[in-house]
């Protein structure tokens, strides 16, 4: 089998090992004669599985027993509900920065339940930068100030975080959590959609802090409230099973890798590579993205028109490349390089693109 470099968005690539770990243990995992997707989730197997995934989130994050870790469904797109009605009630009211698709569809959803203040717009300049996080004036009786750490779309990521005292951090960290380590003690909720660096899709991972889930709303619904998710430890009602066994699978792998620190220093080297083909071309590929803000998880670039990108994305899938089409909104190129994306995909995709700027420029 010849294995493709995976460029999608998510859902994204996975480590090999993973996946053949995976296969081997699909059909009937540890001998007992079934697979464990078809194991209650009140087994003692699957108990084992669920327990270890919640103990490395904690491990490779360095969170304190301050914090909990859920794995639910609904994936980002339900946390943008689920994060303002548990956190906005009673007339509270949050801030927000508006930096790109992901952010306004959070921010969409917030109108709808409470009332949020916008610090940054980035629509003048079509949300290609980001402020500098000293800019952002917080407002101190914020419930929290939301903030999404990289536009998948967009192709930018902040690079630190603002001071926001006794105002908690909720952040949207779908595309490059595990990626880099964070100041956790900033944040009083994290989530996290699993289809882009922690496995497959169908699950969101919620780290939340005790202090910010003592303020929970207590009139919801079950499975929207973060009290009741809590209290059962993310068992109230079946899990997504498979989701988290292949989430905990990779992070072992990423734990054996090194931890979040080398799998930074791998996203930096990735991301060189591509950037420094594209300053290269003599002006063929073009970043739209500010300096100083550009993602190193979502690479993206223009060509001299669009008929060229589309030579482009077709003739990359061609060479088992594929993945390379920017998001529909924005159009151009993307790459998207998570964590179990090899150095050797970066520099296949860079050969590529001199290649292709030779020929086509």
């Amino acid at each position: 089998m010849s294995r493709a470099y995976n460029f999608y968005a998510g859902p994204s690539t996975l480590p090999l090992p993973v996946l053949e770990d995976a296969a081997a243990e699909f059909v009937e995992y540890q001998g007992k004669g079934l697979s464990l997707i078809e194991t209650s989730h009140r087994s003692k197997e699957y108990d084992a599985v669920h327990t270890g995934a919640v103990s490395l989130v904690k491990e490779l994050m360095g969170l304190s027993d301050d914090y909990h870790v859920l794995f639910l469904g609904g994936g980002a797109t339900m946390q943008f509900s689920m994060v303002p009605m548990n956190l906005l009630s009673g007339g509270k009211t949050c801030d927000f920065t508006l930096t790109g698709t992901w952010a306004k569809k959070a921010y969409a959803d917030t109108q709808k339940l409470g009332s949020a203040n916008v610090l940054f717009d980035g629509k003048d300049q079509s949300y290609a930068s980001l402020p500098e996080p000293a800019s952002l004036n917080v407002n101190s009786d914020a419930a929290y100030l939301h903030m999404t750490s990289n536009e998948t779309v967009g192709g930018l990521q902040w690079q630190s975080w603002p001071e926001t005292g006794d105002v908690p951090i909720v952040c949207d960290m779908s595309s490059d959590i595990m990626s880099r380590p964070v100041p956790v003690e900033k944040f009083g909720l994290i989530y996290a959609g699993a289809q882009k660096n922690l496995g497959p899709a169908g699950a969101a991972l919620v780290i939340i802090r005790q202090d910010v889930l003592d303020g929970c709303s207590d009139d919801l619904t079950a499975y929207m409230s973060y009290k009741v998710h809590a209290a059962k430890d993310g068992l109230y009602n079946t899990p997504p099973v498979f989701t988290v066994y292949m989430i905990k699978k990779v992070l072992e792998w990423v734990k054996a890798q090194g931890g979040v620190e080398a799998a930074q220093a791998r996203a930096i080297e990735r991301a060189n590579v591509i950037y420094g083909a594209i300053n290269d071309s003599g002006g063929f590929y073009t970043c739209p993205v500010a300096d100083g803000c550009r993602s190193i998880m979502n690479l993206v670039w223009r060509l001299p028109n669009e008929d060229l990108e589309k030579k482009f994305v077709a003739e990359a899938a061609a060479n088992m490349m594929p993945g390379l089409k920017g998001h529909r909104i924005v159009g151009g190129c993307r790459a998207s390089m998570y964590n179990a994306m090899p150095i050797e995909g970066a520099k296949a995709l860079a050969d590529f693109m001199g290649e292709f700027a030779k020929t086509n420029g």
